[in-house]
C-alpha cells in the first residue's frame, strides 16, 4: 500500500475531512515515528506491532568476486515484530 493509498482509504472512512488535512496528519504521525527510531526508541502501535533498532555487529567477509577481505563496519537497522493480534488474523487468512 502507497501512502496515497492509504490517505484515500482513511479519507473515504472520514469523510468530514479533507484529503490535504489527512495527508497532513499522515505525514506528522510518519515524522514522529521516524524521530522516535532516530533516537533509537522503541515504537509500539497496539494491535499492528512494534518498531526497533538494533545493531549489527561488525564483521569481515570475503568478496566473492575478487576474493579480496572486506570489513564491514557497525550499523543500525530496522526491526519488526508483528502484534499477536496481527499474527493471529494473518495466519487465519493464510489457512483459509
Amino acid at each position: 500500500m502507497l501512502k496515497r493509498e492509504l490517505v484515500n482509504e482513511v479519507s473515504q472512512q472520514l469523510g468530514d475531512y479533507y484529503k490535504q488535512d489527512i495527508s497532513q496528519a499522515v505525514d506528522i504521525i510518519l515524522e514522529e515515528i521516524a524521530q522516535a527510531l532516530i533516537e533509537e526508541r522503541r515504537v509500539e502501535i497496539r494491535g499492528f506491532g512494534s518498531f526497533s533498532v538494533r545493531s549489527r555487529k561488525p564483521r569481515t567477509t570475503k568478496n566473492p568476486k575478487t576474493g579480496k577481505m572486506m570489513h564491514i563496519p557497525e550499523r543500525k537497522t530496522l526491526h519488526f515484530t508483528m502484534s499477536k493480534s496481527l499474527k493471529e488474523v494473518l495466519i487465519s487468512q493464510q489457512a483459509e
